[in-house]
């Protein structure tokens, strides 16, 4: 199993009216996981463009358990349980509060498409190597 965390403050803009993120904005959170989870594997989103693949979001969960609120400081644990054989990866992401307690879960799955065509492809060889040496 693969996994990394990484940390982001709430700012004053991801609020609601109560002073608690707005639970869209999870899924920006579940992003920054991502990609930092990547580019501590040394990839970046932005080079597998440059090689012709996307990865779209095909289907997002999140169960929300406790409020975040302005100026906390987030930790985001990202994990990939399962090693990609093919077009589709799944990402467990967790969200948690300068306490530990865990705010919301969620998992994201995306596939890998040809960014030409928009076809499936499978998953970059680097990057599988890349994630093989943790499974």
């Amino acid at each position: 199993m693969y996994q990394s965390t990484t940390q982001t403050r709430v700012r004053y803009a991801e609020t609601d009216q109560m002073n608690v993120v707005y639970y869209g904005n999870y899924a920006q959170y579940f992003e920054i996981g991502r990609v930092e989870s990547i580019r501590a594997l040394g990839f970046t989103y932005k080079r597998m463009e440059d090689e012709g693949v996307i990865m779209p979001v095909v289907e997002l969960y999140t169960k929300f358990l406790r409020p975040a609120t302005y100026d906390d400081l987030l930790t985001i644990q990202t994990q990939v349980r399962k090693l990609p054989e093919s077009y589709h990866i799944e990402f467990h992401q967790d969200v948690f509060n300068e306490e530990g307690k865990l705010l919301a879960a969620g998992r994201v799955s995306l596939y890998f498409l040809d960014k030409e065509t928009w076809k499936r492809r499978s998953i970059p060889d680097d990057l599988k190597e890349a994630l093989a040496k943790y499974f």
